[in-house]
């Protein structure tokens, strides 16, 4: 491949304006929009040595055969075009969104005659006013239905409408009390509009007025003894408050925002967008992601605020994000155009703002984990995954069972292996294994152990098997030849894994390796991996396997040193169980235990002079043989697991 590209423009060709430039396949496809303060700088990245850029953008730019770009006057107006540019072009490199689903808004006709509120999933009404998005059709209808007892607008047809004041005779809606327009025949057109102007800024946030307003009246037609009219406002209270109790205060009752929380991989991310309108979450839309291009977390906040704008009238006075984009000042003067007043970008850090951050995060991850999950569980999902795995990696026959090994140690220490089992694309827990690793130099040599000792029990027997029988239940066999044997790792743990094959005299299974900094697949014999299109069921498969892996070598290991931590305190003489418990639960931690003094140590119940002066010179004596083994550290870097793993069988030998 050369390492120039043939489509590089000519030195001092492109200008050093602000601009927005698209690059073009040999079709004319538009395969990427970007803008840039200076083009010549910007572009110029983009043609350095190809063996110098991330494999994403090489295989961009590789596929592209020409670039063009436009000049604009300013920074805003060059958010403005490449916005409009991906809208129309959809390109494929470009961040791609996935809407969970399509959900429904409540809507606020403002373009005719007499308003009316409607449940929608049309968000191109001509002068409508848009509230939501809501996770449920049951849930608009619900909000509509309460607010229509404090502001009485119009909830009829507009064939209703028409016919009522054409005929002087109340809509249906109005015969029932459930339609207060004009068509009702209880108010005018002027009188109808005011409570629609009411009813707006009310679900655009302004609460707390419209509660005070109406305790007021309340209270004034109590004292004058007009109880027909304090009941009406009474009703009308009530209903307020019954809307705003559905929705929690999760800041001050005056805040005004939206929150953005975002969680992300190498290639999707998922948005959790909070509406926040009088310090109360209005409303929350999730959208998923897909990245093909290595961009940034400012970036990626970047590219996520202009889709959530591009086209939207209800912009707040403040918007909270994960991470600053780089154009912040002219995304802010962007918004601002959009809101006719100020508009600030922030990063929650913290108080309530970085709880509430904490929260959209955390529903964030949540469905990035169910995104890559679904496109797994289906069937033809499946079934694509194992047959675009089988065509990237050059196999004879799809790889019905792949088995997946990971390793984990603390600071190299503590080493330990997993090996998940997935069957047909999907797991097989009763298969899993764990493996303890007594002596080794390094990573390498950790893969290359495990994976002889698996490859030792591939020709058992079904005697073999009968050996295996424990307590009168057998283990699940470990005598299935897998297909394809898959290594967290690049390069170097292929190549060792590579040599256990050859050692075992198992060259007939197939291997590769998926490198997690690039998501790329590694094959043996091969100086270039595999890259995956960031939408392949194949990629989802693998990232999967591998994550899982992850988790269970982290859970064996985590079960394991609560193991070697109980074993040190059971050699002190005079803890027994209870005791033990009672130790770790006032310190916390061996480590701390380690630490405290023998007077601190007697404050635990059950814990008398002698026995803590007896625990203390054990622990300090072992500390100092033993040169404070990582056993009595705290697990500073390992993640809890998401689920236990009881039944898988644990292979120590």
């Amino acid at each position: 491949m050369a390492d120039v590209l043939p489509y590089k423009p000519r030195v001092g060709e492109i200008p050093t304006d602000p601009g927005v430039y698209r690059f073009r396949d040999t079709d004319g496809r538009v395969l990427y929009v970007g803008k840039a303060k200076n083009l010549r700088q910007r572009l110029s990245n983009y043609f350095a040595p190809l063996r110098t850029l991330h494999e994403r953008t090489r295989r961009m730019v590789t596929t592209a055969a020409s670039v063009e770009w436009t000049v604009v006057a300013t920074d805003v107006d060059s958010l403005q075009l490449e916005y409009m540019w991906i809208k129309e072009f959809d390109p494929p490199f470009n961040v791609r969104y996935r809407d969970d689903k399509s959900y429904p808004f409540m809507a606020i006709t403002l373009g005719d005659e007499a308003p009316r509120v409607m449940v929608t999933r049309n968000r191109k009404i001509p002068g409508a006013r848009y509230f939501g998005p809501y996770p449920k059709v049951w849930a608009v209808h619900e909000t509509i239905d309460l607010m229509v007892r404090a502001f009485p607008i119009r909830t009829c047809s507009d064939a209703s409408y028409k016919r009522a004041m054409q005929t002087g005779r109340p809509c249906f809606p109005g015969q029932i009390g459930k339609c207060g327009g004009p068509c009702s025949m209880k108010v005018t057109i002027e009188e109808h509009r005011a409570m629609v102007d009411d009813f707006v800024a009310f679900m655009a946030g302004g609460d707390e007025r419209f509660t005070r307003e109406l305790t007021k009246r309340m209270q004034a037609a109590s004292a004058a003894m007009d109880y027909e009219s304090a009941a009406k406002h009474r009703d009308k209270l009530l209903a307020i408050e019954a809307v705003l109790g559905r929705s929690a205060l999760v800041l001050p009752s005056d805040e005004d925002a939206d929150l953005f929380g975002i969680a992300e991989d190498e290639l999707a991310a998922a948005v959790q967008h909070f509406v926040i309108r009088g310090g109360r979450v209005r409303a929350v839309r999730a959208v998923t992601l897909d990245k093909e291009l290595d961009i940034s977390g400012g970036e990626l906040v970047e590219q996520v605020l202009q889709r959530a704008y591009g086209e939207a009238s209800d912009v707040p006075r403040r918007v909270l994000v994960p991470a600053m984009p780089p154009d912040a000042p002219e995304l802010e003067q962007w918004l601002r155009e959009r809101r006719g007043r100020k508009v600030e970008i922030a990063v929650a850090q913290r108080g309530q703002r970085a709880e509430l951050m904490r929260t959209a995060t955390l529903n964030a991850q949540q469905a990035l984990l169910r995104h890559k999950t679904r496109r797994t569980s289906d069937y033809v999902a499946r079934t694509q995954a194992l047959t675009d795995l089988q065509e990237a990696l050059g196999m004879d026959e799809a790889p019905l069972r792949i088995e997946c090994f990971d390793i984990s140690h603390l600071g190299g220490t503590n080493v330990v292996a997993s090996m998940v089992v997935f069957e047909d694309g999907l797991p097989r827990k009763d298969q899993y294994r764990s493996f303890n690793i007594a002596e080794t130099t390094d990573d390498t040599d950790s893969m290359y152990q495990v994976l002889m000792r698996r490859l030792a029990r591939v020709d058992a027997t079904p005697e073999d098997a009968e050996a295996e029988e424990q307590g009168g239940r057998r283990r699940p066999r470990f005598a299935y030849r897998p297909q394809l044997l898959i290594v967290d790792g690049g390069r170097p743990q292929v190549q060792a894994a590579a040599r256990a094959l050859q050692d075992s005299g198992h060259t007939e299974i197939a291997l590769c390796g998926i490198a997690k900094r690039l998501e790329e697949i590694w094959l043996p014999d091969d100086d270039f991996p595999v890259i995956l299109p960031r939408t392949s069921e194949a990629l989802y498969l693998v990232q999967r396997l591998r994550d899982e892996a992850h988790r269970f070598a982290i859970t064996h290991q985590r079960r394991r040193r609560r193991r070697d931590i109980s074993t040190v305190l059971s050699e002190i003489p005079g803890l027994g169980e209870a005791r033990i418990r009672a130790l770790l639960k006032h310190f916390g931690s061996v480590a701390a235990l380690r630490s405290a003094t023998a007077e601190q140590i007697c404050e635990v119940n059950g814990i008398g002079p002698a026995l803590a002066a007896s625990i203390c010179a054990h622990l300090t004596g072992a500390g100092a043989a033993r040169g404070a083994p990582s056993e009595l550290r705290e697990p500073a870097t390992l993640t809890p697991t998401s689920a236990p793993d009881d039944e898988a069988a644990s292979l120590t030998g």
